[in-house]
């Protein structure tokens, strides 16, 4: 039986695909990207004891953290130092430069958070978290059945 209506699957990849497209293009106008965003705003929030804990708190493979870290170092927005207590663990800190490109971008994700809520009401949005929640359950749910 064929399906009457998109599937919620296929509607919420499309509809994710286009947020993270105007997202990415809000942030490259201020001179940003959502990798930097996610880097900084980690970064901002807490310190991490490593590039590797960094890497799982943002969300991607220890590699791919090293290539957005290497370009957020080249643009002086963050820099790199050995911890002193394992001198195999690198650390990665905000620069000023690094705060002062965190506080460019909070505004522009703030305005876009904005847009993306117009015409929604606080009680719609609230529902929209916990059904997000709950998809997101149910995928993990039947990832771990196998």
């Amino acid at each position: 039986m064929r399906p009457t209506r998109t599937p919620i699957g296929l509607q919420l990849f499309t509809a994710s695909k286009s947020v993270r497209r105007a997202f990415d293009r809000a942030l490259s106008e201020a001179d940003g990207s959502i990798p930097m965003w996610l880097v900084l705003t980690k970064l901002k929030a807490a310190a991490w004891p490593s590039q590797n804990d960094l890497a799982a708190a943002v969300g991607i493979e220890g590699p791919t953290l090293t290539r957005h870290v290497d370009a957020l170092e080249r643009q002086g927005l963050v820099r790199r130092r050995q911890d002193p207590d394992d001198r195999r663990a690198v650390v990665v800190e905000l620069t000023d430069a690094g705060h002062a490109a965190h506080a460019r971008l909070l505004e522009v994700v703030i305005a876009f958070d904005r847009r993306l809520r117009s015409g929604i009401s606080q009680e719609e949005v609230d529902t929209l978290r916990e059904l997000l929640g709950k998809l997101e359950e149910n995928v993990t749910v039947a990832q771990e059945r196998g």
